[in-house]
């Protein structure tokens, strides 16, 4: 059998391997989004959990809806709270639960607001596979609204970067 018609040609093996990058890119299971966790368990019975896509346009702009419900990224750079310093509690924008403490904020220069550390158990996390890699994307555990990601380039203590879209989040100064 020649190269031309072998099942295992090169060219086969990496169409097969393109296609099923393409695939699993593509597949985003809503099994995953509501995977059991501690965090999202504790606020499994909220009102935030039983409102209609309508319903979070109503309460929301279309870019804060954009990143909370339908899990987009804002442009970096845009967000007023990259400048943000005062002190103070970050909230999620969806439901109001408080995520970040203001002197766990730092500029990482990226552009988008980033922590080294959060609330315990407000925040939940699954796999993320858009980008052809195995990223960890975070979520408000109350109202399951899209954050950001969280990467292993942080500063100490943790060594942690909790990237989040600005537009999903609100600041109250202490």
């Amino acid at each position: 059998m020649t190269s031309k018609t072998s099942r295992f040609s090169r060219r086969n093996i990496l169409f097969g391997g393109a296609a099923g990058a393409v695939l699993a890119a593509c597949t985003n299971s809503k099994g995953q989004a509501e995977e059991a966790s501690a965090a999202q368990a504790v606020f499994a019975d909220t009102e935030w959990r039983a409102l209609t896509e309508e319903q979070w346009r109503e309460r929301l702009s279309p870019d804060a809806f954009g990143v909370l419900r339908k899990e987009d990224t804002e442009r970096a750079f845009t967000s007023p709270l990259n400048d943000e310093k005062r002190d103070g509690v970050f909230h999620c924008k969806g439901c109001d639960l408080p995520l970040f403490k203001s002197e766990w904020k730092y500029d990482s220069g990226t552009g988008w607001p980033s922590f080294w550390s959060y609330i315990e158990g407000n925040l939940a996390t699954k796999p993320d596979h858009k980008f052809f890699i195995v990223r960890t994307e975070y979520h408000c555990a109350r109202c399951l609204g899209h954050q950001g990601h969280v990467f292993d380039d942080g500063p100490a203590p943790t060594g942690k970067r909790y990237c989040n879209n600005g537009v999903a989040l609100t600041f109250k100064p202490a």
